[in-house]
């Protein structure tokens, strides 16, 4: 392992000392998500402020839409200095070494976005973000992008209806629990396969948030929306830590700053692309949303909650406890 991330090193190094000797420097972000995204215009902002501040030095190319990586493909391209900068799923992190991060998936572990933010942009974050330098990567940031719902072909208003349903997940243990703790069956798949999937009838739902449900059109191939909201759909921003060290100061610097404002726009994009896309997709008259009632509401959590214990093992009991605290002076207010 250690000669693995000596190499993976010494190319980020000899990427980056090539790419100090032009200019501009050039920055690869790729992602997976569309362009009009809350993902995808928060990297295009970042690409003009980051070209601006650094006026000229550094180019931003980004590639959307899963053009240059798939989902499966991307952490391993960034550890190896193909691209530069990614935003995966926070839940991504766990399979690559760093359980904590699944943290995010749990469900309702965030009541709000209030709550959420007290989290990220605290020291949990911080410290989070510091957890994934032994891997070669840098955190930058965190960028929101609603929560997460479940579609399907067949209704799923109340957790009993999920029973045998087989249900499209990202790569997470947890997402995986929080299928089988309403008697889905969970089945992962990358993310640019998922329509397709869905049109066929290999898969009878997906977990995703709005924007992405909306953009990829998934909504054309399911009948029935619930707005479970049941888990945090988010990104965390990474840098290939060997390129990103050998960066001037002043550009890292500059950078660092434009990844900053990045992070206030998407917070205000994604609310807004939320109301967008949900309005979009009761308009298009294909897919019938499904806004659960208190007591349906009760069910679901009910249903789901103890996947935060079966879970504690895995992700750290302190970090959850620590995060239930801080909630808490969210929600108590």
């Amino acid at each position: 392992m250690k000669n693995i991330y000596a190499l993976t090193a010494a190319i980020g190094i000899a990427f980056a000392g090539g790419a100090l000797a032009q200019d501009p420097i050039v920055i690869k972000f790729a992602h997976v998500a569309a362009a009009d995204t809350p993902k995808g215009r928060a990297a295009e902002y970042f690409k003009k402020v980051a070209e601006e501040r650094t006026k000229g030095r550094v180019k931003v190319e980004i590639y959307a839409n899963s053009t240059l990586y798939k989902d499966k493909e991307e952490l391993e391209a960034l550890q190896m200095g193909s691209v530069h900068m990614l935003a995966p799923v926070a839940g991504k992190f766990g399979p690559a070494g760093v359980k904590e991060f699944e943290v995010f998936d749990l469900p309702y572990i965030f009541p709000n976005d209030a709550a959420l933010h007290r989290v990220t942009q605290g020291p949990i974050g911080a410290s989070l973000l510091k957890k994934l330098e032994p891997r070669g990567f840098i955190g930058l940031s965190y960028w929101d992008a609603g929560f997460r719902v479940l579609s399907s072909n067949k209704p799923i208003r109340t957790p009993d209806q999920a029973k045998g349903q087989k249900i499209r997940i990202n790569s997470s243990k947890v997402n995986q629990s929080i299928m089988r703790s309403i008697g889905a069956l969970p089945q992962t798949m990358a993310f640019s396969e998922v329509y397709q999937a869905l049109q066929t009838g290999v898969v009878d739902g997906a977990d995703g948030n709005l924007s992405n449900l909306y953009t990829q059109k998934q909504y054309e191939v399911q009948k029935h929306l619930t707005l479970t909201n049941h888990t945090y759909s988010g990104y965390v921003v990474v840098a290939n830590k060997p390129f990103w060290d050998r960066l001037p100061a002043d550009v890292r610097a500059e950078l660092e700053g434009a990844v900053k404002e990045a992070t206030e726009f998407n917070r205000k994009v994604a609310l807004e692309d939320d109301a967008k896309s949900l309005a979009a997709i009761k308009a298009s008259g294909k897919t019938e949303v499904h806004e659960p009632t208190a007591d349906e509401k009760d069910a679901w959590m009910k249903a789901m909650m103890p996947v935060q214990e079966e879970m504690a093992s895995r992700v750290g009991r302190d970090l959850i406890d620590a995060i239930r605290k801080e909630t808490a002076a969210v929600t108590q207010r």
